[in-house]
């Protein structure tokens, strides 16, 4: 499974950095595809922004719109301006490092704490305004990707997957809450997450291609499930899940998913046209591949966590008549005690 820091030497950085390794062997691959002057990307990537930010919007409107009086979301939370101008800025930070020859693991510890402190504001009155910014993030990298080369296409995706990463998943928070067990003699939180996050992304990608398998003509909003937008976006989804249930471990609570990434999913799944049967087939597998790859003292520490998340996603909450659709009155009073679960499970010994 490859070395690992010693718990008591992670420090928000060193656990950033461990992170930022999986983009290596991305970058590895696009070599080939030859380099490109810097300013002449980065120039492009800015030029098509104004127009993307915008074409953006209105997707993220269109899909969301009526998202905000199902949810019960205050309309005063969103603002349109302030989320474009967001977005932008990381599209323009992104480029800028582009043009300056930082490599997208470089880039990666560089933006962390800039899109913490997006992630922070943004869900401090409701954490599903978080799903705004995210997804007119979304739709605006795909623009600009529409304005690029093949060639160029291909030398920016990974600053592309960098960003999305770090907005759609609490990785700052994560790097912060690890610093909190550094001074422990030892941490079995700790060493769990540094076990688990270099597996993330190829349990996410098995995952993934297993889910498409056994659902071969399932149509969600963008298409189906192997083609290749979807197939990007549902490999983030697993990862984020995963980064999810380290931070949990980390805080020792589910309060992270409960009141941020359970109401973001009953908001954006929806809409998205990804029924909850998806979900619950995700968790399943990922409760099996983290099984399976996890020494078992890694996998102890985890499993009380995943057991609480699907319970929130189960039948009891989302009936199969009721497949999408995230008025079910079960989802409120799940989500009111879900840590009483959290509590249930781990008095209980696990096997």
């Amino acid at each position: 499974m490859g070395s690992m820091e010693s718990p008591e030497a992670a420090t928000p950085y060193s656990l950033a950095t461990l992170w930022a390794q999986k983009y290596v062997d991305k970058l590895r691959a696009q070599a080939a595809l030859g380099e490109l002057p810097g300013t002449q990307l980065a120039d492009k990537v800015k030029g098509s922004l104004r127009f993307a930010s915008s074409q953006a919007w209105a997707k993220t409107e269109r899909l969301l719109a009526a998202e905000i009086p199902r949810q019960r979301l205050d309309p005063d939370l969103i603002d349109p301006w302030q989320i474009a101008e967001d977005s932008r800025e990381l599209f323009e930070k992104a480029a800028e490092s582009w043009g300056e020859g930082l490599s997208p693991a470089r880039f990666s510890v560089k933006i962390a704490p800039f899109c913490g402190r997006l992630r922070a504001r943004y869900s401090e009155r409701d954490p599903r305004v978080l799903g705004f910014l995210s997804m007119q993030f979304h739709y605006t990298g795909q623009m600009v990707s529409q304005a690029l080369s093949p060639q160029e296409r291909g030398l920016f995706q990974p600053y592309l997957k960098v960003m999305d990463d770090h907005l759609y998943m609490p990785l700052q928070r994560m790097y912060e809450s690890a610093a909190a067990h550094a001074g422990d003699t030892f941490s079995a939180p700790l060493a769990a997450v540094q076990e688990l996050l270099p597996l993330i992304t190829g349990v996410a990608e098995s995952i993934c291609a297993e889910v498409a398998q056994r659902f071969p003509n399932y149509h969600c909003e963008s298409g189906l499930l192997t083609d290749l937008e979807v197939r990007i976006s549902s490999i983030r989804d697993v990862e984020m899940f995963q980064v999810y249930l380290g931070l949990c471990a980390l805080e020792g609570s589910v309060m992270a998913v409960q009141q941020e990434l359970f109401p973001l999913c009953v908001m954006l799944y929806p809409p998205l046209k990804v029924e909850w049967k998806l979900v619950r087939q995700m968790l399943e597998l990922l409760g099996e591949a983290l099984r399976f790859q996890l020494t078992p003292a890694s996998y102890t520490v985890l499993l009380p966590y995943l057991r609480a998340v699907q319970g929130m996603f189960s039948l009891e909450v989302f009936p199969e008549s009721d497949p999408i659709w995230s008025h079910h009155p079960d989802v409120l009073r799940y989500m009111g005690t879900a840590q009483n679960l959290l509590q249930e499970l781990m008095g209980q010994k696990v096997t």
